[in-house]
């Protein structure tokens, strides 16, 4: 990183666990929107390169749709979550209940942009407040936006931000299954967390791993 500040396994490893019990939280509240069993996990965060972040995507010129928010209170920066449109319009369809329901189709139906932004808050929130709980610092997101657009360009904004002090980026990998009849189907999409620069120094030091 150009930032002073190293990222290191052991902070990985402790975000990792924050992550996990914040897709615990996000389960129960995403099992009780959907009137079904769902379990998430966070099987993997990795400190990556830009480019290498743009290949866990699926490459910068993949389509998804991306839910873009700010992060506030003690800490700042930026999240971004990001699901292939495949997937986005798995979830979606199960959560509307409209098979018919297509990213692909423009103008994008209200309550899909809605209940895609249900998701983001549910994801985000779980998240932050897991992280909260762990550090005792305020923390909240802003109202998430959507974007159904190639991955380089929903996040090439917060990029733009963060690379006058590092040209990495904090990936949360994140898994939704949902357990049915015809049995376990699952979704995979990627947090992208780009904190500022004193942001960092305020979490791991709040966690004692400074």
């Amino acid at each position: 990183m150009k930032s002073e500040h190293e990222i290191t396994d052991m902070h990985l490893d402790v975000l990792k666990e924050i992550g996990n019990i914040g897709a615990a939280h996000a389960a129960t509240s995403l099992s009780q929107l959907l009137s079904k069993k769902i379990e998430m996990h966070v099987p993997k965060v990795s400190l990556v390169s830009f480019d290498e972040m743009f290949d866990l995507a699926g490459g910068a010129e993949r389509i998804v749709a991306g839910i873009y928010l700010k992060i506030q209170g003690d800490l700042s920066g930026s999240m971004f979550f990001v699901l292939p449109i495949d997937s986005a319009n798995q979830f979606i369809r199960r959560l509307i209940g409209n098979e018919e329901f297509d990213f692909y189709k423009t103008p994008i139906p209200e309550m899909g942009i809605s209940a895609m932004q249900e998701l983001g808050n549910i994801l985000s929130g779980s998240y932050l407040s897991a992280l909260s709980d762990f550090t005792g610092l305020k923390v909240h997101p802003t109202v998430p936006s959507l974007s159904v657009d190639m991955v380089g360009a929903i996040v090439s904004f917060g990029l733009i931000e963060v690379s006058h002090y590092s040209d990495e980026v904090i990936v949360i990998d994140t898994r939704i299954e949902e357990q049915g009849t015809n049995g376990n189907s699952s979704v995979d999409g990627h947090f992208f967390l780009l904190p500022d620069p004193e942001s960092y120094i305020t979490i791991f030091r709040s966690l004692g791993v400074l």
